[in-house]
């Protein structure tokens, strides 16, 4: 596998190219990662209620996680 390099701000389209070059479309923290890039390029367009809305959303997914990683990091975050 290349090395893949992006510089920063990433935007929703550069985390979503690095998530399919390294085949990680199915981790929920970049889903999450994901989700609240396009949120903030959608920003200027949306009420703020929606927004705040789709922000809580997010989060909630986010600490749903919890720790379900533990005990499997080398699988899930790789051998490093």
């Amino acid at each position: 596998m290349g090395v893949v390099v992006f510089a920063l701000p990433m935007t929703s389209a550069d985390l979503a190219q690095y998530m399919e070059a390294t085949g990680r479309q199915l981790q929920p923290w970049l889903l999450a990662q994901l989700r609240l890039l396009k949120l903030q390029q959608e920003r200027p367009d949306l009420p703020p209620e929606v927004y705040w809305q789709r922000l809580q959303d997010i989060h909630r997914d986010v600490m749903n996680l919890g720790e379900w990683w533990q005990g499997r990091e080398a699988e899930v975050f790789g051998d490093r």
